[in-house]
């Protein structure tokens, strides 16, 4: 009996422990169910956060979340986009602060408010912000830039300026032309500027501000010098006749005659460039001194023309002419007939003299060209082409693209330095090379410092030579030819120009190895192979040029891999994509100066290439793009 009460005991005492145990449970599963409850709460609360605007210092914080819903029914808010590591940000911030407090107190107030551009990141974008502190007003949700003083007084009254109910954004400086106002307006103009854009271009919209600023200050000048637009896409006639292929696009216009502009993309650099070219394309040169300064001591060809006077016909073709070559050239004029006895000329006459250092036996000091009346703009301009350079001459960074553009180029690299202590030996070795040039008239031959193009002669595998003279033939098509390394001399570099000419040299091609399996739907090419996939005349072959670290060539790969596997059934048709920081392209057609770039090779004109300029880089885009220009397709858009 005793034996059965215990054990009751014993039983009591595990329901009740396991009773307090399933308590406990039950507690902790509500504390959690609690938690989560009140996790969630959190959750939702920090939700509710995001589009809240919290205020600081009297301005009002605004993020990518809560823009838009604060903007709705806003008539004019002023907004501060900044940096928060930027110094001007930080010394402006106080000044900020009081232009708050200042229009709080406003009737009615004026929210001011500020944006982290390196956090909203979205605003930024949208907002074309590229420096800080970037100040706008924000009117009825549409942007009015503001580029005055950073004052409390300027700010304000800007802004209360613009507050008011009757204010309209002031007319834009900016002409706009369509196809019925275009020529009236350029062949009436001494010069104009004008850009051809597209609505959805991202360097359009970047450019817009700055071009509109240009415009305006231009517009204020004693003689204003009018800018204008074009809507390429709405006015494809216009763009087609100018030749514009891609965006934006800008050309000058001086009495109907087009110039392309090679000029900055900023409004300083825009007034500045349009200010130099509304001036003479020539200087006027008056003492005998001054020439004879550029020849002693010039580095390149000094070009003067000789007239009686400014109402010579002679003088009216010669600036007409220097004009389309301002870029390339440095004109000079004169009426003086001491200068025309220095250069041994009458009136009516051009002369190119190459400099002292420049000059040598076997070609002549000088050029003259005589204008007459059967002369066109075009012969004078030919004339400058061909005599500006020297039989040997520099070449340099700085005058490489005006100077040495024609094909085959001759290079002899070594430490050109014509200062005083190294002139002697740079002539030693020119010398060795103009007795080769003056047999070759055919080719271009120029000098180049080693230090200079270090990373030319590295492509052309010379960098380690050991050499003390290296020589080089950079030809057409983007081809380029290396002499083996050994002792120079005349006669070396005469035996290597003969084995050029008569085509028994490989070119020098930097390329990745030639993939063993290339049978995907996107076949890969290299430098090896460029000549035997792109430029192969039974095939249509649209290729990309990309790098591996490029984002935009990462975000285009599954669309171009989807575009490949699309027509892959296309026998003559080949899409391809070639890794340019591995491989040169040895061909100048296809011009690689970003990333990505994609060119359509039609089988027929391979040498001409139609770089695709459009913004939609998706399956469809390039389709259209690709079928536009197909001449090898064997199925309809619609079959595929």
């Amino acid at each position: 009996m005793r034996k059965v009460a215990l054990l009751l005991i014993v039983l009591l005492g595990v329901a009740h422990f396991a009773a307090v145990s399933r308590c406990e449970e039950d507690v902790a599963e509500g504390k959690e169910e609690t938690d989560e409850e009140d996790s969630d709460d959190e959750e939702s609360d920090d939700e509710e956060d995001d589009t809240e605007v919290k205020e600081e210092n009297g301005v009002l914080v605004l993020t990518d979340n809560n823009f838009d819903t604060f903007m709705e029914g806003k008539d004019t808010v002023l907004v501060e986009f900044y940096a928060p590591w930027c110094g001007h940000c930080k010394q402006f911030a106080p000044e900020y602060e009081k232009i708050a407090q200042t229009l709080k107190e406003n009737d009615p107030p004026i929210p001011v408010a500020k944006v982290d551009a390196t956090v909203a990141s979205n605003l930024a974008s949208r907002f074309d912000v590229s420096g800080y502190p970037t100040i706008k007003i924000l009117k009825n949700g549409e942007p009015v830039d503001y580029d005055g003083e950073r004052t409390e007084k300027a700010i304000v009254e800007r802004i209360k300026e613009v507050a008011q109910p009757d204010w309209k954004p002031p007319p834009e400086a900016t002409l706009v032309l369509t196809k019925d106002n275009f020529d009236d307006t350029v062949n009436n103009a001494d010069i104009i500027l004008v850009e051809f854009y597209a609505p959805w271009c991202g360097h359009c919209k970047r450019l817009a501000p700055e071009y509109e600023k240009a415009a305006k200050e231009l517009s204020q000048r004693a003689i204003p010098i009018p800018l204008a637009k074009v809507d390429a896409t709405a006015e494809a006639e216009l763009a087609s006749r100018f030749d514009v292929t891609g965006y934006p696009t800008l050309k000058i216009f001086r009495k109907g005659k087009v110039f392309d502009y090679n000029g900055p993309r900023e409004k300083y650099g825009i007034v500045d460039y349009m200010s130099e070219q509304a001036g003479p394309p020539s200087k006027q040169v008056q003492a005998v001194k001054q020439i004879q300064e550029l020849i002693k001591d010039g580095d390149d060809a000094v070009i003067v023309g000789v007239f009686s006077s400014e109402q010579d016909a002679a003088y009216d073709l010669y600036i007409e002419a220097c004009n389309a070559l301002r870029e390339d050239f440095t004109f000079r004029h004169s009426f003086s007939a001491e200068v025309a006895n220095l250069l041994k000329v009458s009136p009516g006459h051009i002369v190119i003299a190459q400099p002292e250092k420049f000059r040598s036996k076997h070609e002549p000091s000088s050029h003259t060209f005589a204008v007459k009346d059967s002369t066109s703009v075009s012969d004078v301009q030919e004339f400058f082409k061909k005599h500006v350079i020297p039989l040997v001459g520099h070449r340099k960074p700085s005058n490489d693209g005006k100077r040495y553009t024609k094909r085959p180029l001759v290079v002899v690299y070594y430490g050109v330095d014509f200062s005083f202590d190294y002139r002697k030996a740079t002539q030693f070795w020119r010398a060795k090379v103009l007795e080769v040039a003056k047999d070759f008239p055919e080719y271009t031959f120029a000098i180049a410092d080693e230090e200079d193009y270090a990373e030319e002669l590295k492509s052309l595998g010379l960098s380690e030579s050991g050499e003390e003279v290296n020589v080089g033939i950079l030809a057409d098509g983007g081809k380029k030819y290396a002499m083996e390394p050994e002792e120079f001399d005349s006669e070396v570099l005469r035996d290597f120009v003969v084995a050029f000419k008569k085509g028994k040299l490989k070119p020098i091609i930097k390329s990745q190895s030639v993939p063993k399996n290339n049978k995907g739907p996107v076949k890969v090419v290299v430098g090896k192979t460029f000549d035997d996939i792109v430029m192969d005349t039974q095939k249509d072959v649209l290729i990309e040029f990309y790098a591996p670290w490029c984002g935009h060539c990462k975000k285009l790969e599954p669309d171009y891999l989807a575009l490949g596997k699309k027509y892959k059934g296309e026998k003559n048709l080949v899409i391809a994509k070639m890794d340019t920081t591995a491989n040169d392209v040895p061909n100048d057609s296809y011009k690689v100066e970003g990333f990505p770039t994609i060119y359509f090779a039609p089988s027929n004109k391979k040498q001409s290439p139609i770089k695709f300029e459009g913004g939609d880089r998706t399956v469809e885009g390039l389709s259209k793009f690709l079928e536009k220009h197909a001449t090898k397709l064997s199925q309809t858009r619609d079959e595929l």
